[in-house]
């Protein structure tokens, strides 16, 4: 039996690629069923993390499309399925995020990145849909801006979310690649992350964690 002290899940991050993008590895306390979020390459050092988590990974979840985010999941998905004999499922982003998942080859190449190939999720996710991992359910919110079908995850039990690369400590997601939008990512902002409630604390895609109260008060982007 799980101890009522402890929280209902834990968060490994892996660093992976050379943008230093927060892959995360979360596993249910109670079961130690989990699931790798964001992986966007490096996969031997994501399956070290697994393994020395003790973690029973039942899918990869995708915030958005971009190569630090899912470059790796395809052979993520592959080398697991291989590994439990199970099927690993992908799950999410928005469908929006169709061209960019297609094109990841390419954009890999055009960072110097190898290994990168295009995904299609086993499940599209959108605005309201619910997301579990185990018995954790989380909130499904399509926050464009950064990309067209960037989601944010929110369990708010634990008032913790998975932000992507929608806000940031301090920043916010670019605007100046393919798709992005700076006008589109605030009113996402502004209209869907900030109400979700001061105490809220996140994690995005690259950084420290940060929560939604200290970003309202100080972020120079949201003033």
């Amino acid at each position: 039996m799980t101890d009522a002290a402890e929280p209902p899940f834990r968060i490994a991050i892996v660093p992976v690629t050379p943008f230093q993008q927060n892959c995360s590895i979360l596993t249910e306390t109670a079961t130690g069923v989990g699931a790798v979020i964001d992986p966007g390459g490096d996969v031997e050092s994501i399956l070290a993390g697994i393994d020395q988590l003790g973690c029973r990974v039942e899918k990869i979840v995708l915030t958005h499309g971009h190569i630090d985010h899912a470059g790796g999941a395809a052979e993520l998905k592959e080398r697991l399925e291989a590994r439990t004999g199970a099927t690993i499922p992908i799950e999410g982003p928005h469908r929006a995020e169709a061209p960019l998942l297609a094109g990841l080859p390419q954009s890999a190449a055009r960072f110097g990145l190898t290994g990168a190939r295009a995904v299609t999720p086993d499940r599209w996710l959108d605005e309201g849909d619910r997301l579990t991992i185990g018995g954790i359910g989380f909130d499904v919110l399509h926050c464009p801006g950064h990309s067209p079908g960037s989601l944010v995850y929110v369990q708010p039990e634990a008032r913790f979310a998975f932000m992507g690369d929608v806000l940031f400590r301090g920043s916010i997601g670019r605007t100046d690649l393919p798709f992005g939008d700076h006008a589109t990512l605030i009113r996402s902002i502004t209209e869907k992350v900030l109400p979700l409630g001061d105490d809220l604390v996140f994690l995005p895609g690259h950084g420290p964690m940060s929560r939604i109260g200290d970003e309202r008060a100080s972020n120079p982007f949201l003033r």
